[in-house]
């Protein structure tokens, strides 16, 4: 990564979370006196390599608003779309990058990003050809089930991870490689599957379970615990 590559970040914040029993949308919620989002934002922000982060979120969104203007010049606001692959491609849209430079995607529902795993992220990815993204060993067993919930067979889990993010990759590439995708009919769930479709192959780095995604009540205290481990990110 040379001086002239910048690092840029997108967060899509246009879910509502429907799975968390709210009436906010979760990444609003209270979390350590702060809003999901602005731990997730504090912990991209205390990145100095980061030049500036675009928040992407559904129109209307006065909570998501006040957010950004108070995290200003370095956040700033983008429109929100259908699905989670429409955001991020608005949200690099709105990015002043050049094509060369790195973007990096994070779910607005993770807050508990330890900067080191960020640091290791950029430092592997620095001088890698397409990018990569964070991820974690599945542990556990997995099992194939059927609509009836039978057990119709048991996973290899040899070489199976978790994808986490940020999810990291040239902006030219992965602006390219999103518009292919939708333009296909093809609503890819990660940027790596968009990536992978565009027949590039992505590098996995590890990084710890405890980045977690806040999708159910339960995960709120567990992010609670974990936060108070954390180091307080630089600036926050």
């Amino acid at each position: 990564m040379t001086s002239t590559n910048k690092i840029w970040a997108v967060v899509p914040a246009g879910g509502r979370g429907a799975r968390m029993g709210s009436e906010l949308p979760k990444q609003y919620l209270q979390l350590s006196g702060k809003t999901i989002l602005e731990h997730t934002l504090d912990r991209l922000m205390g990145e100095p390599r980061i030049a500036g982060v675009v928040v992407a979120m559904a129109a209307g969104d006065d909570l998501g608003q006040a957010i950004v203007a108070a995290h200003a010049p370095r956040v700033r606001a983008a429109a929100g779309g259908a699905e989670r692959c429409h955001s991020v491609l608005n949200g690099i849209e709105a990015l002043a990058a050049a094509d060369d430079d790195w973007v990096l995607v994070h779910d607005a529902a993770r807050p508990c990003l330890r900067q080191t795993d960020l640091a290791a992220l950029l430092e592997t990815l620095m001088d890698h050809p397409v990018g990569g993204i964070l991820g974690v060993p599945v542990r556990d067993t997995l099992k194939r089930c059927g609509s009836t919930g039978d057990i119709e067979q048991t996973i290899d889990r040899a070489s199976l991870w978790h994808a986490l993010t940020p999810q990291m990759f040239r902006v030219g590439l992965l602006r390219g490689a999103l518009r292919e995708a939708l333009a296909a009919g093809r609503i890819v769930t990660d940027e790596a599957q968009a990536i992978e479709l565009a027949g590039r192959v992505p590098r996995m780095v590890e990084g710890h379970g405890d980045n977690i995604k806040i999708t159910r009540p339960e995960d709120l205290p567990l992010a609670e615990l974990y936060l108070r481990t954390l180091p307080t990110p630089s600036g926050a």
